[in-house]
């Protein structure tokens, strides 16, 4: 007998709590999240895309917010012209397997100007990308495969090694057996990380892997297009003939390769062989002056940010269509949504701008509130307990919020450059309630170590008395722990 089937349909209805942002939100969030550096490249796209935007006339085009000298000699202008003829110099050296490529230094003149930039913590090239790699998504045997790529990259952050020697070397050297697909993903994964075009194969993909981190633009399909389709014309400078290619006008032409000669060939270099030896990584979103009586100001690095407001010439079309809504035709309602449509983007863009700088400004307040103290001796043992839910409390603001200012900024003291990041560590609380900074515990110990008698080290148990009678009465296995994180081994081992 055959088994009746039923198919039943019902509806029913249920409440769900959900958080939703706004595209406005999104906009502040991503502006907030970018240094003054990329600040600058998505203002610059936005007025590109968005006529409706305009500079103010009664702020200068480039203001310069660090002093009043002239500023054709600064950093960034040095920069350009090295990045400039480095890129140039990439260009002519193509044919010869990238083997003379220059190597770009940030615009430095020399090893002592670049050693002076930072004076905060030093990471190599490589401490760098490893670092990026602990925060990615990678299994147990990717991440054999990405240690040995980030090894394998030239000093310009090129990989030019071919992925079946690389199949090879690990499978002989390191027991680790993967095909060429597999390396490629792993190398895909390492060419997301920063700076952007690190882990490319040659010039070519250096360049397009920069352009596809831009932001969506005409400006950005035609350098893509140029590169991709057009690298012949570009190698060899016909501009002329590219321009007529892609059916430019002189502007837009002179726009193309303008952004062009901004790229970087050499992505390695641009991160120096120690943070701080390049102007890309250390220019710093927040200037911190301290003066002699202990009083600590600061002001925002807005680098050459125009002040920006809506074209009055929209504004007055919009208001015009408006007041003639009954009367207007298909084509000119066409032009009203037009119009609205990049009016509202652009007071959206200004709005999202200023609350930027307000919520910089209230969170660098509150650091140097917390951490004035630093901010006066410039001594790290200095440096409160402060994590990101502290500034958060302290600001009102969202500790995602705060997270964002955190990444990717630097503040400029006068103890040297540091990343925001430098500012924040853990505490550890005592038994007694009394909460130590982590780093003064660190630096005590490695003090006692250093110290020590190198005949006879001290056990974990003989530092932990050496630090209770410091003042850092903590446990033992606390002990071990950051002598752990701070590469030191047992005491037999440091004999």
């Amino acid at each position: 007998m055959a088994q009746e089937q039923r198919q039943e349909q019902k509806l029913t209805q249920q409440q769900k709590l959900a958080q939703s942002i706004t595209k406005q939100q999104l906009l502040q969030a991503q502006l907030t999240e970018l240094p003054v550096t990329q600040l600058m490249e998505r203002v610059n796209t936005e007025m590109d895309d968005n006529p409706a935007l305009e500079i103010s006339a009664d702020e200068p085009e480039y203001p310069d917010v660090l002093d009043n000298s002239d500023t054709s000699d600064t950093p960034d202008s040095y920069e350009q012209e090295e990045r400039q003829s480095a890129l140039d110099a990439a260009l002519e050296s193509i044919g010869r397997d990238d083997e003379e490529l220059p190597v770009y230094h940030g615009g430095q003149s020399s090893q002592e100007e670049r050693e002076a930039m930072v004076y905060g913590q030093t990471e190599s090239f490589y401490d760098q990308l490893n670092e990026q790699m602990g925060m990615a998504d990678l299994t147990e045997q990717q991440r054999g495969v990405m240690e040995y790529l980030i090894g394998s990259l030239d000093d310009d952050g090129l990989l030019r090694k071919p992925l079946h020697s690389i199949a090879d070397e690990l499978a002989i050297y390191h027991n680790i057996d993967v095909t060429e697909e597999d390396i490629e993903e792993v190398l895909h994964k390492l060419q997301e990380f920063d700076p952007a075009g690190i882990g490319a194969r040659s010039l070519q993909e250096c360049l397009q892997l920069q352009i596809e981190r831009r932001d969506p633009s005409r400006l950005k399909e035609l350098m893509l297009e140029t590169v991709e389709n057009y690298f012949d014309l570009f190698t060899k400078k016909h501009w002329e003939k590219l321009q007529q290619t892609l059916q430019l006008t002189d502007l837009q032409a002179e726009m193309l390769i303008k952004e062009l000669r901004k790229l970087n060939p050499k992505p390695g270099t641009s991160m120096g062989e120690v943070i701080g030896r390049s102007i890309q990584q250390i220019t710093p979103d927040f200037i911190i002056d301290t003066q002699d009586d202990g009083t600590v100001t600061f002001t925002l690095n807005n680098g050459d940010i125009p002040e920006l407001h809506v074209s009055q010439s929209f504004t007055d079309i919009l208001h015009e269509y408006q007041t003639n809504k009954e009367n207007m035709s298909r084509q000119m309602k066409e032009a009203l949504l037009y119009t609205k449509k990049k009016v509202d983007a652009a007071q959206g863009f200004i709005d999202a701008l200023r609350a930027r700088r307000h919520t910089l400004t209230i969170t660098m307040q509150a650091i140097i509130q917390w951490q004035h103290r630093f901010f006066e001796d410039g001594d790290e043992a200095s440096l409160r307990p402060m994590i990101l839910k502290d500034i958060a409390e302290k600001t009102g603001l969202d500790l995602s919020t705060v997270s964002r200012v955190s990444n990717s900024k630097y503040a400029q003291t006068r103890w040297g450059t540091f990343p925001l990041r430098y500012f924040f560590n853990d505490g550890y609380v005592t038994a007694e309630g009394e909460e130590l900074s982590t780093r003064k515990i660190k630096a005590a110990l490695r003090d006692i170590i250093d110290a020590e008698d190198k005949r006879k080290p001290l056990s974990d148990d003989a530092l932990k008395v050496e630090l209770t009678k410091r003042g850092y009465p903590i446990a033992r296995r606390t002990v071990a722990k950051y002598r752990e994180m701070m590469g030191i081994p047992i005491a037999r081992l440091r004999r």
